[in-house]
C-alpha cells in the first residue's frame, strides 16, 4: 500500500510547476483528478514534440492522474467543483494569479464553509501578498529576483541560464508536496483542513543557505565565479577533456585533493589544498585544464573515478538515461 492512497486530490493547474508536484503525490499514491478548462486545456497538451498528438512533457507528468473538463466560468461548472469537495475532496490545488478563485466563487474561503477538512493549495510565482503578487512571471523572472541568476556563470561572465526550471520545479512543485504533506499531517490532529501559500519565488530563495550564510558573515554579496562552490576554486570546478567532453571535479576535502593530486602527477599540490583567496588558485586551474586536454573523458574515469576523487563525467540525457546506476535505480 502507498502511504496517499485513499487521498483526493483535485488538480487545477497546468504546464510544469503544479502538474510535477501533483505526479510525485499521484506516485505515493493520491487519487488526483486533472480539471481542465475546455478546449484547450492544459496548454502542455499542445507544446511539441508529442508523442500521437499529445505533448510529451504533458504525457509525463500527467501519466497517473483522471481527467476533467470544467468551465468554471459557469455556475454549473462551480456548482460540479462544489460538489466534489463537499463529498470529500482532500486537497485542491490552483495555479491561478492571486484573486481570480475568488472572483469565481471557488476560494479556500467559498470551500472551507462546505469541506472544513479542505486543504486548499495556491501555487504562483510570488505569492498571496507583496508588492509582486499581481505581476506575471516564469522560472527565469524568479531565479533572477532571488538572486540564483546572479550567482551563476564564470567570474566576469554574464549570468547563466540553468539547463532546468529550478523556481518551478523545486521551489514551486517540491514545495507545494510539502506543503501538502504537511498540511494533512496537521489534518490528523485537528480535524481541519487548511490553507497553503506557496510562492516560486519565496522557495528558490529558501535555497541559497550557503550564499546567504556567507552574505550575512560576511556583510558582502558573493558574486559568479569566487565563491568556494561556484567556481571560485579549481578542485570544485568543470573541465574539458580531450575529445570535447567534460568532467565534474569535486575534490573539496583534503583526501579527495590528495588522490587526485597523485593520480594526474602533481603530488607537490597536496602539501595546501587551494582556498578562497589563495593566489595560486588561477594557476592551478589553469594547469588542470591543461592536464584534462592531454586525455579523453572514458580515459579520465578509468583513472580517477573509482579512487576517491570525487571526479565523474557531465553526461548528456541520452548517456544519463543509459547510465547502469541511473537504470538500476
Amino acid at each position: 500500500m502507498r502511504p496517499l492512497e485513499g487521498i483526493k486530490i483535485l488538480d487545477l493547474t497546468r504546464l510544469l510547476p503544479g502538474p510535477y508536484g501533483t505526479m510525485l503525490l499521484g506516485d505515493l499514491g493520491a487519487e488526483v483528478i486533472k480539471v481542465e478548462e475546455p478546449e484547450r486545456g492544459d496548454y502542455a497538451r499542445w507544446n511539441p514534440p508529442q508523442i500521437n498528438g499529445v505533448g510529451s512533457r504533458h504525457l509525463l507528468l500527467n501519466r497517473n492522474k483522471k481527467s476533467l473538463t470544467l468551465n468554471l466560468k459557469v455556475p454549473e461548472g462551480k456548482a460540479v467543483l462544489r460538489r466534489m469537495v463537499e463529498q470529500g475532496a482532500d486537497v485542491l490545488i490552483e495555479q491561478f494569479r492571486p484573486g481570480v478563485m475568488e472572483r469565481l466563487g471557488v476560494g479556500y474561503r467559498d470551500l472551507e464553509k462546505i469541506n472544513p477538512r479542505i486543504i486548499y493549495c495556491s501555487l504562483t510565482g510570488y505569492g498571496q501578498d507583496g508588492p509582486y503578487r499581481d505581476l506575471a512571471g516564469h522560472d527565469l523572472n524568479y531565479i533572477g529576483i532571488a538572486g540564483v541568476l546572479g550567482l551563476t556563470g564564470q567570474k566576469g561572465g554574464s549570468p547563466v541560464i540553468p539547463g532546468i526550471q529550478i523556481a518551478d520545479l523545486i521551489g514551486g512543485g517540491l514545495y507545494a508536496v510539502i506543503g501538502i504533506l504537511s498540511a494533512l499531517m496537521a489534518r490528523q490532529k485537528t480535524g481541519r483542513g487548511q490553507y497553503v501559500d506557496i510562492s516560486m519565488l519565496d522557495g528558490v530563495v529558501s535555497l541559497l543557505p550557503d550564499s546567504a550564510a556567507l552574505y550575512f558573515a560576511e556583510g558582502k554579496a558573493p558574486r559568479a565565479g569566487e565563491r568556494r562552490l561556484g567556481g571560485g576554486l579549481p578542485q570544485y570546478q568543470v573541465y574539458q577533456t580531450q575529445d570535447g567532453k567534460y568532467l565534474a571535479v569535486g575534490a573539496l576535502e583534503e583526501k579527495f585533493w590528495a588522490n587526485l593530486c597523485r593520480l594526474i602527477g602533481k603530488p607537490e599540490w597536496d602539501e595546501k589544498i587551494p582556498r578562497e583567496g589563495d593566489p595560486r588558485c588561477e594557476e592551478i586551474q589553469k594547469e588542470l585544464a591543461r592536464i584534462f586536454q592531454t586525455k579523453t573523458r572514458k580515459e579520465w574515469l578509468g583513472l580517477l573515478m573509482n579512487e576517491d576523487t570525487c571526479v565523474s563525467a557531465v553526461q548528456s540525457l541520452d548517456e544519463v538515461f543509459e547510465d547502469p546506476h541511473v537504470r538500476s535505480r
